[in-house]
């Protein structure tokens, strides 16, 4: 259908997202496609205890697809922490710590000790190494924390709007231009995308009737301990909190949360785009020319969608509007 790659994602606790393993679904696309990239979006770090385990099995992905992975890494969500039993206050160190030594393993020959503050190995010594050199490429999620965005700046990484409003997308995208900038480094539309619901139908009007499916995803919350457990979200340097449900730092603009945007609402902040090919086409264009961004990314699937309405979509997604996107 001419899409340039398939995403895996996972996520524990979260009816919005029944796969709970996003390596095992990569290892099954690896053998079953021959063409597509791979994009892990992706693995949990800071609910990872073995490092040194998991740059083996990415690496090993690597190796069966022929060098296709994109390994995307991800800091989790309030409903993980409850599933792994993992403290929120040390999320985002042990994400950086687990970064770092899955890093090492791919670039460093071993053996070599590692004696950080959570993870400990008195020999790293992986056998099994990417195909690409020096490591596959990382993506990185975002809903809106600054400090997100300014860490994958700094590394160069490839930073992906999640569950933003188009104009909190453009304040997010802004911010990691000056952190990329500042840290000498360039920030092309390769380095940035952006996730939306996406439906085509044969005709706008059976596109609008069929989209309200995805407002089941939309709809999703929970308790504020549940979705948002204390030490998890970051406060800033005015003792201000981002609030559950929120979707931005406090340093962006404000943003409805999705919980209580109408149909209507959600898709004139690009949550979601349904129409004709010609419709989404141009929704994408607009999209595309206003975010600068390089990839965008379609969760396609949603509530009570049938299977025979998602593929129809995804067919015309392919014939239609991906042929126009790329001329």
């Amino acid at each position: 259908m001419g899409f340039d790659g398939l995403m895996t994602n996972e996520h524990h606790g979260t009816p919005t997202c029944m796969n709970i393993e996003t390596n095992i679904i990569a290892g099954i696309l690896a053998r079953t496609t021959s063409r597509a990239k791979i994009l892990m979006l992706g693995n949990l770090l800071p609910m990872t205890d073995n490092p040194v385990r998991l740059a083996e099995e990415i690496a090993l992905l690597d190796l069966i697809s022929g060098g296709r992975i994109i390994s995307g890494i991800v800091r989790g969500i309030g409903p993980e922490n409850w599933a792994a039993n993992s403290n929120p206050v040390y999320n985002r160190e042990r994400f950086h710590e687990c970064h770092d030594l899955l890093i090492k393993a791919w670039t460093e020959p071993g053996p070599f000790r590692w004696e950080g503050k959570h993870y400990h190995f008195r020999v790293v010594n992986p056998w099994v190494l990417p195909l690409q050199q020096p490591h596959p490429p990382i993506w990185v999620p975002g809903t809106g924390s600054q400090d997100t965005i300014q860490w994958a700046a700094e590394h160069g990484y490839a930073y992906v709007a999640f569950l933003a409003t188009v104009e909190v997308a453009e304040e997010m995208f802004a911010s990691y231009r000056e952190y990329a900038a500042n840290a000498g480094r360039q920030a092309g539309p390769e380095k940035l995308g952006y996730m939306t619901c996406c439906l085509v139908a044969d005709t706008d009007e059976k596109a609008q009737e069929l989209g309200k499916a995805f407002m089941m995803r939309m709809s999703f919350k929970g308790p504020k301990e549940f979705m948002a457990p204390p030490g998890l979200v970051p406060v800033r340097g005015d003792g201000r909190a981002l609030a559950p449900g929120a979707q931005q730092s406090a340093t962006l603009s404000p943003a409805k949360p999705l919980d209580a945007m109408s149909y209507e609402e959600c898709q004139d902040a690009y949550h979601i785009i349904v129409g004709s090919p010609e419709t989404v086409t141009r929704k994408l264009r607009h999209l595309q020319e206003r975010l600068g961004i390089g990839s965008v990314l379609f969760e396609a699937n949603g509530g009570f969608l049938t299977h025979t309405d998602v593929m129809r979509s995804i067919e015309l997604l392919g014939r239609e509007v991906i042929p126009a996107l790329k001329d």
